[in-house]
């Protein structure tokens, strides 16, 4: 394997770009592929999880790459693009064995596992030659001792722990986006996935659980301690919430709803109390809405929060206090094309749509659907009988009703033509 390091930790391949011998990219690494030997043999490295387009998740053998370091990866071009299937006896490095507790040989001594190192032996064959540990402080609020042993320094690879932490698992996947992140979860044991469900904070955690299927989503929730269940959902966006709660058996979903905030609580009830592929049960009660007398600088510095999604940052809604929904009257919307020609001091009142026709959130999803396709639009606001704004309906939410349940999982299928 020419132009490789003689030992890759593990942990700085996350990420990493995969790479053909043209150089064109062919998609992330995700993991690596494990086999725990007998007899006091070293684990051996079969391949590589890569996620290609469409976040399909495909197995890379090593006889398949060519050169691999923590900067890029490179392979010989022939790829197998069939779906990923963990077998019973392979383990995910990154997924299963970090974070897991290991005794040393020689002081009998726990300590925790945060890295693998691999090496090519003289077989060509990739395997597990050494193992970083974290050692416990001696010392209440001091970090332990780290240090690199041999893999047959210690004991306990192939245990599996009733209770295994996440920490440093989580620190390699810090940079990955919740869809990104959300796919590793999917793809664990669901003991490996509640317990790095735990670990994450709770906002993190809220936006993982919104790109997951409900199964999903339900099984972790359910994992949870129901005083931090309703705190993640209060995470939540307001819709997605009432979509996951939807799915709850109902005395359960009450309960969670006593203990959320009573702003948010009443939110997702209110979306709780239309039919679900309806305008009403599609909406998001948290769109940009903001007063008549507000500038476009105000408007403009309003859509830049990197919390809202694109759809919802397409748009400002100009309405009467008070300005949370339900609003005062909606006066029309203004869209960020239309924004950003205008000079900032100006009002928005002088921009706004106000011939565009709101929906009633009686509307089907077919009647939404049309709406957005027939306006050009990538959200549309939701008012009630005296014209007040109610929410919002994104073309996201749209296609996510549309399409069908197990979207997520079929999308790899659909993208090669199956």
């Amino acid at each position: 394997m020419s132009g490789s390091p003689t030992r890759v930790f593990v942990a700085k391949l996350a990420s990493t770009i995969v790479y053909d011998p043209r150089g064109d990219q062919v998609g992330r690494a995700r993991d690596v592929i494990v086999m725990l030997q007998p007899r006091n043999q070293p684990p051996r490295v079969l391949g590589l999880v890569v996620e290609v387009l469409g976040r399909r998740r495909i197995f890379l053998p090593m006889t398949r790459v060519i050169s691999m370091d923590a900067g890029q990866i490179v392979t010989t071009g022939l790829v197998n693009m069939r779906r990923f299937q963990q077998r019973p006896t392979e383990t995910l490095a990154l997924g299963e064995l970090l974070d897991r507790k290991v005794t040393l040989r020689e002081t009998d001594e726990e300590v925790t596992v945060i890295d693998l190192g691999i090496e090519q032996s003289r077989g060509r064959d990739w395997m597990v030659a050494k193992v970083a540990i974290l050692k416990r402080a001696k010392r209440f609020g001091r970090r332990g001792q780290t240090a690199v042993v041999d893999w047959d320094a210690v004991t306990g690879l192939s245990l599996v722990e009733e209770t295994q932490g996440a920490t440093h698992l989580l620190a390699t996947l810090e940079s990955m986006r919740p869809a990104d992140l959300a796919s590793v979860l999917h793809d664990l044991t669901p003991k490996r996935r509640s317990e790095v469900a735990a670990a994450l904070t709770d906002e993190r955690l809220a936006d993982v659980l919104e790109e997951l299927p409900e199964e999903d989503q339900v099984e972790i929730l359910g994992a949870l301690d129901v005083e931090r269940a309703a705190d993640i959902i209060e995470e939540m966006s307001p819709d997605d919430a009432a979509d996951l709660m939807a799915e709850l058996p109902p005395e359960t979903a009450d309960y969670l709803l006593t203990l959320m905030e009573p702003k948010e609580a009443e939110d997702v009830r209110r979306l709780l109390s239309y039919e679900e592929h309806t305008a009403g049960g599609l909406m998001t009660t948290a769109p940009v809405v903001l007063p008549p007398d507000a500038t476009i600088a105000d408007a403009l510095a309003q859509v830049r929060n990197p919390e809202l999604t694109p759809a919802l940052a397409a748009m400002v809604y100009v309405c009467r206090p008070p300005l949370e929904a339900p609003t005062g009257r909606l006066l029309g919307i203004a869209h960020i094309q239309r924004l950003l020609r205008e000079p900032p001091s100006d009002l928005i009142s002088g921009v706004i749509d106000t011939e565009l026709e709101a929906m009633w959130p009686e509307a089907s999803l077919e009647e939404v659907t049309s709406y957005l396709a027939t306006y050009n639009l990538v959200a549309a606001p939701v008012v009630d009988e005296a014209g007040r704004l109610l929410g919002a309906v994104t073309v996201d939410d749209v296609l996510d009703h549309l399409l069908p349940d197990n979207w997520r999982e079929r999308f790899a299928e659909v993208n090669r033509g199956e």
